[in-house]
């Protein structure tokens, strides 16, 4: 069992920058790919970024890609999402995932853990 606890959330306005961390339990945690989720009002859970173990491969959704990073820290058991220039679009709950197995993947229901999510609102 995994436990992902994320922080960093908050009311920003557009334009503004904003990174997420999440806190993953576990002694292996290198070993564990990690990844970012989102959910707005009203839409269907989607894919942000993903993560390797290693922190060698990353995967983003194409329309976020230039404005946002994944990024990790083993020694910390952190990963954190670091996201710029942002939009109202972007406004959203985001959830933080892992993979035991170190599988990246853009589908929701391929990630076992999930966090309680924190909540990110970018104002026009």
């Amino acid at each position: 069992q995994v436990q992902l606890v994320e922080s960093g959330g908050g009311l920003v306005q557009a334009g503004d920058s904003l990174r997420l961390s999440c806190v993953a339990s576990g002694r292996t945690f290198s070993t564990y790919a990690m990844g970012w989720f989102r959910q707005a009002p009203g839409k269907e859970r989607e894919f942000v970024a993903a993560i390797s173990g290693s922190g060698g491969l990353m995967y983003y959704k194409d329309s976020v890609s230039t404005r946002l990073t994944i990024s990790r820290v083993n020694d910390k058991n952190t990963v954190y999402l670091q996201m710029t220039r942002l939009k109202p679009e972007d406004t959203a709950v985001y959830y933080c995932v892992a993979d035991t197995s170190d599988r990246c993947s853009d589908v929701a229901d391929e990630w076992v853990y999930w966090g309680q999510g924190t909540q990110v609102t970018v104002s026009s």
